[in-house]
């Protein structure tokens, strides 16, 4: 069974078992401020007939400048499959809801992509940036050359000739 659902819809016992499923899906490399980046949106969840979650995401809102324009930025975090249920479907249901609330509601999706998900996003039609990355953030504006690309969705009209800079936050930046 899909649901969406706001953070602020989630009970206690089914934020402790999106947490849960990150931490096992990431192998214990999901931290406190990777949980913190994806609450405060949408949630899409999967679970199996019994209740068990078996799958998680999340989509916030964030802002990029590019070309002398503030973007409204649908960004994908805390996508994840319980190990035990991958390469059945279940990361696409996922990401087909998320990509519903991106394009009604948002300029553009963005993700940062771990090297195993990676297939997933570019074979629904994700797009990797080939320009340049940064921040703005406390210091200012500050380019990020070391940056892995995000991987886009809807960006057709941006111009590679121009950087994409994202909102500043603690942690990743992207």
């Amino acid at each position: 069974m899909l649901r969406t659902a706001h953070t602020s819809e989630l009970t206690p016992a089914e934020l402790r078992a999106a947490r849960a499923l990150l931490d096992e899906a990431f192998d214990g490399d999901f931290g406190d401020q990777d949980w913190d980046h994806g609450l405060g949106g949408v949630h899409a969840l999967i679970h199996e007939a019994g209740g068990a979650l078996v799958a998680h995401g999340s989509v916030v809102q964030r802002r990029i400048l590019h070309n002398g324009r503030s973007l409204r930025v649908g960004y994908v975090e805390a996508v994840a499959v319980r190990t035990d249920r991958r390469r059945r479907g279940l990361g696409g249901r996922v990401m087909g809801a998320l990509e519903r609330v991106v394009d009604g509601a948002y300029d553009l999706g963005a993700l940062s992509a771990s090297a195993e998900g990676e297939r997933l996003y570019l074979g629904r039609g994700w797009t990797r940036w080939p320009g340049a990355v940064g921040t703005l953030g406390p210091a200012g504006a500050v380019l990020m050359p070391e940056e892995d690309p995000p991987l886009l969705r809807g960006a057709a009209g941006l111009d590679p000739a121009y950087e994409l800079l994202i909102d500043w936050r603690e942690g990743d930046v992207f």
